[in-house]
Protein backbone atom coordinates (compact mmCIF):
# COMPACT_ATOMS: atom_id res chain seq x y z
CA UNK A 1 0.00 0.00 0.00
CA UNK A 2 1.42 3.34 -1.04
CA UNK A 3 1.45 6.39 1.16
CA UNK A 4 -0.15 9.58 -0.16
CA UNK A 5 1.97 12.69 0.39
CA UNK A 6 0.86 16.28 0.06
CA UNK A 7 3.04 18.84 -1.70
CA UNK A 8 3.02 22.48 -2.63
CA UNK A 9 3.26 23.38 -6.32
CA UNK A 10 6.93 24.27 -5.74
CA UNK A 11 7.64 20.90 -4.08
CA UNK A 12 6.02 18.95 -6.91
CA UNK A 13 7.96 20.95 -9.49
CA UNK A 14 11.25 20.07 -7.74
CA UNK A 15 10.35 16.37 -7.70
CA UNK A 16 9.49 16.40 -11.40
CA UNK A 17 12.72 18.24 -12.25
CA UNK A 18 14.79 15.73 -10.29
CA UNK A 19 13.07 12.80 -12.02
CA UNK A 20 13.61 14.40 -15.42
CA UNK A 21 17.31 14.97 -14.65
CA UNK A 22 17.79 11.36 -13.52
CA UNK A 23 16.10 9.99 -16.65
CA UNK A 24 17.53 12.41 -19.22
CA UNK A 25 21.07 12.92 -17.90
CA UNK A 26 22.05 10.28 -15.34
CA UNK A 27 20.49 7.25 -17.07
CA UNK A 28 22.40 7.84 -20.37
CA UNK A 29 25.60 8.45 -18.38
CA UNK A 30 25.17 5.12 -16.58
CA UNK A 31 24.58 3.29 -19.87
CA UNK A 32 27.64 4.94 -21.39
CA UNK A 33 29.78 3.91 -18.38
CA UNK A 34 28.63 0.30 -18.76
CA UNK A 35 29.42 0.35 -22.48
CA UNK A 36 32.90 1.74 -21.87
CA UNK A 37 33.60 -0.86 -19.19
CA UNK A 38 32.29 -3.65 -21.43
CA UNK A 39 34.70 -2.58 -24.17
CA UNK A 40 37.65 -3.19 -21.84
CA UNK A 41 37.52 -6.95 -22.18
CA UNK A 42 36.69 -9.96 -20.01
CA UNK A 43 33.56 -9.16 -17.98
CA UNK A 44 34.17 -11.88 -15.39
CA UNK A 45 37.16 -9.98 -13.97
CA UNK A 46 36.13 -6.44 -14.82
CA UNK A 47 35.57 -4.48 -11.57
CA UNK A 48 34.77 -1.32 -13.51
CA UNK A 49 31.92 -3.13 -15.31
CA UNK A 50 30.57 -4.49 -12.00
CA UNK A 51 30.69 -1.03 -10.42
CA UNK A 52 28.94 0.55 -13.41
CA UNK A 53 26.18 -2.11 -13.33
CA UNK A 54 25.72 -1.57 -9.59
CA UNK A 55 25.54 2.22 -10.06
CA UNK A 56 22.93 1.70 -12.79
CA UNK A 57 20.88 -0.51 -10.46
CA UNK A 58 20.97 2.13 -7.72
CA UNK A 59 19.96 4.83 -10.22
CA UNK A 60 17.02 2.76 -11.48
CA UNK A 61 15.91 2.15 -7.90
CA UNK A 62 16.03 5.89 -7.19
CA UNK A 63 14.04 6.64 -10.37
CA UNK A 64 11.45 4.03 -9.43
CA UNK A 65 11.07 5.44 -5.90
CA UNK A 66 10.70 8.98 -7.26
CA UNK A 67 8.08 7.82 -9.79
CA UNK A 68 6.14 6.14 -6.97
CA UNK A 69 6.36 9.28 -4.84
CA UNK A 70 5.05 11.39 -7.71
CA UNK A 71 2.25 8.91 -8.44
CA UNK A 72 1.07 9.24 -4.83
CA UNK A 73 1.66 12.99 -4.53
CA UNK A 74 -1.28 15.31 -4.11
CA UNK A 75 -1.22 19.06 -4.66
CA UNK A 76 -2.37 21.14 -1.71
CA UNK A 77 -4.82 23.92 -2.53
CA UNK A 78 -3.60 26.58 -0.12
CA UNK A 79 -6.74 28.70 -0.56
CA UNK A 80 -8.88 25.95 0.99
CA UNK A 81 -6.87 25.61 4.21
CA UNK A 82 -8.33 26.69 7.56
CA UNK A 83 -5.97 29.18 9.21
CA UNK A 84 -7.57 28.91 12.66
CA UNK A 85 -5.64 25.73 13.43
CA UNK A 86 -2.29 24.21 12.51
CA UNK A 87 -2.39 22.24 9.25
CA UNK A 88 0.04 21.34 6.48
CA UNK A 89 1.56 24.59 5.11
CA UNK A 90 0.74 26.51 8.29
CA UNK A 91 3.46 28.80 9.54
CA UNK A 92 3.43 28.52 13.31
CA UNK A 93 5.13 30.70 15.88
CA UNK A 94 5.71 28.73 19.08
CA UNK A 95 7.32 29.42 22.44
CA UNK A 96 9.15 26.78 24.45
CA UNK A 97 7.72 26.92 28.00
CA UNK A 98 10.98 25.65 29.51
CA UNK A 99 13.47 28.18 28.14
CA UNK A 100 11.20 30.88 26.69
CA UNK A 101 12.72 30.54 23.22
CA UNK A 102 10.44 31.47 20.33
CA UNK A 103 10.62 29.66 16.98
CA UNK A 104 8.72 29.86 13.73
CA UNK A 105 8.21 26.79 11.56
CA UNK A 106 6.28 26.01 8.41
CA UNK A 107 4.82 22.50 8.31
CA UNK A 108 5.44 20.80 4.97
CA UNK A 109 5.47 17.33 3.41
CA UNK A 110 8.41 15.04 4.16
CA UNK A 111 10.08 15.70 0.82
CA UNK A 112 10.04 19.47 1.31
CA UNK A 113 11.37 19.59 4.88
CA UNK A 114 14.43 21.81 5.35
CA UNK A 115 15.18 22.82 8.92
CA UNK A 116 17.69 25.48 7.82
CA UNK A 117 14.86 27.39 6.12
CA UNK A 118 12.35 26.75 8.91
CA UNK A 119 10.40 24.01 7.11
CA UNK A 120 9.65 20.91 9.19
CA UNK A 121 7.84 17.75 8.20
CA UNK A 122 4.28 17.23 9.40
CA UNK A 123 5.46 13.71 10.26
CA UNK A 124 8.28 14.88 12.55
CA UNK A 125 7.61 14.73 16.32
CA UNK A 126 7.16 18.53 16.50
CA UNK A 127 5.04 18.61 13.34
CA UNK A 128 2.73 15.85 14.61
CA UNK A 129 2.45 17.57 17.99
CA UNK A 130 1.45 20.89 16.44
CA UNK A 131 -1.16 19.58 13.98
CA UNK A 132 -4.70 20.61 14.88
CA UNK A 133 -3.66 23.05 17.63
CA UNK A 134 -5.05 26.59 17.81
CA UNK A 135 -3.56 29.87 19.02
CA UNK A 136 -3.40 29.88 22.82
CA UNK A 137 -3.23 26.09 23.14
CA UNK A 138 -0.25 24.17 24.46
CA UNK A 139 1.34 21.42 22.39
CA UNK A 140 2.89 18.58 24.39
CA UNK A 141 5.54 17.06 22.18
CA UNK A 142 7.23 13.82 23.09
CA UNK A 143 10.94 13.77 22.33
CA UNK A 144 13.60 11.21 23.31
CA UNK A 145 14.48 13.00 26.57
CA UNK A 146 10.95 13.78 27.75
CA UNK A 147 8.05 16.00 26.86
CA UNK A 148 8.44 19.54 25.57
CA UNK A 149 5.63 22.04 26.01
CA UNK A 150 5.12 24.74 23.40
CA UNK A 151 2.66 27.63 23.51
CA UNK A 152 1.04 28.30 20.12
CA UNK A 153 1.50 32.05 19.64
CA UNK A 154 0.53 32.62 16.03
CA UNK A 155 -0.71 30.70 12.97
CA UNK A 156 -0.46 32.07 9.44
CA UNK A 157 -0.30 30.92 5.82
Amino acid sequence: MSKVSYYTAEGLKKLREELSYLKDVERPNASRAIGEARDKGDLSENAEYDAAKEAQGMLEMKISKLEETLANARLIDESQLDSSKVLVLSTVKIKNQTNGMEMTYTLVADGEADLASGKISVNSPIGRGLLGKRVGEVADIEVPNGILKFDILEISR
